[in-house]
């Protein structure tokens, strides 16, 4: 049975495919609740500038990721 399947490279696509399957969307609703948590604004209804920056460096890597995904099938996908 060893001979029919390859396990370095079924473990490599399982472990991207968790990564960028449930990672990324994970990721993006992580910085959506920095956001829009119960306690987010202050009284004058501001977003904290800590928060901003880490819900935009979370968007910043799904971005990345994608941008990252497109070039590499543009490119042929190799």
């Amino acid at each position: 049975m060893n001979e029919f399947i390859e396990w370095g490279a079924l473990a490599n696509v399982l472990i991207v495919g968790t990564l960028v399957g449930a990672g990324l969307p994970a990721l993006f609703a992580l910085g959506v609740r920095i956001l829009a948590a119960p306690g987010a604004r202050d009284d004058a209804g501001e977003v904290s500038t800590v928060r901003l920056v880490g819900a935009w460096a979370c968007f910043a890597i799904v971005i990345a990721a994608v941008i990252g995904a497109i070039y590499f099938l543009a490119s042929g996908g190799h």
